[in-house]
């Protein structure tokens, strides 16, 4: 597998080999001896799968300790923009973000560490979406932040009109830049 590191720290995407011939293909999407020897303090408990269709964005969603995710998210069939922000405190990168291409194609995977916010628009007429969480979801200590906040400017290559969003999502709130948020702290 290839790791590669973003433009901010911890924030990885890793591309598996690919064996494929005229049958198909092969590849391991995920060895727990790989993954240990690159980060040995992630212990991954639970697989999560959503289908959706064009125009669907998730998030941008995260969890407040003691139930921050860690997640390695990949697309299994379809095409999607996938986006990390970076809401640890003291990190030089808080406030910004990275958006990678996500594809059955492609068969890049996104690791995103605890203390970061996530979400993705559906690019093609339909994704499976794939990701391994090393907590189990708690509904008391969900959070998030609206789309189209004005600091964090995120390009989700669709127009608004075009957008499909649950309920919960918009009605998020905005990224205060000059307020750190105490939520996301790592202790």
């Amino acid at each position: 597998m290839k790791l590669t590191e973003t433009k901010i720290k911890d924030l990885y995407i890793i591309e598996p080999k690919v064996f494929g011939d005229d049958r198909g293909y092969f590849m391991e999407s995920f060895k727990e001896s790989w993954f240990k020897e690159h980060f040995p303090d992630i212990h991954f408990i639970q697989d999560n799968e959503s289908r959706s269709s064009y125009g669907v964005l998730r998030g941008l969603h995260y969890q407040k300790p003691p139930f921050a995710q860690t997640k390695l998210v990949r697309v299994i069939q379809g095409e999607v923009l996938d986006v990390a922000v970076d809401l640890r405190k003291d990190s030089p990168t808080y406030g910004e973000h990275v958006s990678v291409i996500l594809s059955g194609e492609n068969k890049k995977q996104f690791l995103i560490p605890k203390g970061f916010a996530h979400g993705f628009v559906v690019l093609s007429e339909e994704a499976v979406f794939s990701y391994k969480v090393d907590n189990e979801y708690a509904p008391d200590y969900d959070d998030g932040i609206i789309w189209n906040d004005r600091h964090l400017n995120i390009d989700w290559k669709l127009i608004e009109e075009e957008l499909i969003l649950s309920e919960k999502d918009r009605r998020l709130s905005e990224f205060l830049k000059g307020n750190k948020p105490s939520t996301v702290d790592e202790d």
